[in-house]
């Protein structure tokens, strides 16, 4: 996963950025195109990197302006109990659906990783990064 520092903030390069994060979140799901993938839940590992845009960017002390991790990982968390889901990419694309509902932010990317399909591998899976602007 890349840093969430790296994401640019939206405006010009000196505006000041504010990027809150959610990292390794491990759930159950019911995801996968393999017979096997369908019939049982598998461990799936979940970072997000929210940034907020620019006239968001300094929250301060002000928790009524923060972006609120907890109502992201109760969506993810959501969207994961929903039913089956075929792609890593379409739970990622559901993420960012659900992240961009709140105004305040203006680019999200979700990694999706299932965890135990190679002994040899920490995950394999996808990442999607989505903006206001190219939903």
């Amino acid at each position: 996963m890349s840093d969430p520092a790296a994401l640019p903030s939206s405006g010009s390069a000196s505006a000041p950025a504010y990027v809150v994060t959610i990292r390794g979140l491990v759930l159950w799901a019911s995801i996968g195109i393999r017979r096997h993938e369908r019939e049982r839940r598998q461990r799936v590992r979940i970072s997000v990197d929210l940034v907020a845009g620019a006239a968001h960017a300094v929250p301060g002390e002000d928790h009524r302006r923060v972006l609120n991790y907890e109502k992201v990982v109760a969506a993810i968390r959501e969207i994961a109990a929903s039913g089956h889901i075929d792609l890593c990419e379409g739970f990622a694309e559901q993420i960012c659906d659900a992240c961009l509902m709140d105004p305040r932010v203006e680019r999200v990317r979700a990694w999706v990783e299932k965890l135990d399909v190679f002994p040899e591998a920490d995950g394999v899976g996808a990442m999607l990064e989505r903006s206001r602007g190219n939903r």
